[in-house]
């Protein structure tokens, strides 16, 4: 049995059941065309409602990723980009409008690679493989290694943290000390 599995099964059926009856509150306007199957695994679950949202967000389609994945009050986001840590107070309609345009006309693809889950928290490690226009510069391929932690709040499930890094393929030891050092490559 897998990993993920067996934390799945650690949760118990009461545990099982919570999370469950939590996801379908959290997707409640999704379409159900659209519905992840309610019998599904939350983690599985969560992970396809993280694959439509990312996938409605690098198309530009801002409010529908914002429909499907709540964030806590205490959001953090670490972007593949770098710098200093993103906070959900940060995330002003002025940030979202913008957004509208940086990602556009993006194609994703998410490979799960482990996913833990407990009564109220759920982490997937995850690969999202995308082709998409960022930032005005001409759709390419990109490939990001993300972790995600939901966090269950008052029966919903909501994005509590986001870490994505662009470092999907192997890098040298002295490649990755040049950008620790934040030296250009």
């Amino acid at each position: 049995m897998s990993p993920s599995r067996r934390t799945l099964l650690a949760a118990g059926a009461t545990g099982l059941a919570s999370l469950a009856a939590g996801l379908r509150e959290a997707s409640a306007d999704m379409p159900a065309a659209d519905m992840p199957p309610t019998d599904m695994p939350p983690a599985e679950r969560l992970a396809r409602l993280s694959e439509e949202a990312n996938g409605a967000l690098l198309r530009g389609e801002v409010d529908a990723y914002r429909a499907l994945v709540p964030r806590t009050q205490d959001f953090t986001l670490m972007s593949p980009f770098g710098g200093t840590p993103s906070h959900e107070a940060g995330f002003t309609e002025k940030t979202w409008e913008g957004m509208k345009t940086f990602f556009r006309n993006g194609v994703l693809k998410q490979e799960l690679v482990a996913a833990y889950a407990g009564t109220d928290m759920v982490a997937l490690a995850v690969i999202e493989r995308a082709n998409v226009e960022v930032g005005g510069l001409p759709a390419q391929d990109w490939a990001l290694r993300v972790t995600l932690v939901y966090r269950r709040e008052q029966g919903e499930w909501r994005l509590a943290h986001r870490h994505a890094d662009p470092i999907s393929h192997a890098i040298t030891l002295q490649q990755s000390a040049a950008l620790a050092r934040g030296a250009a490559s």
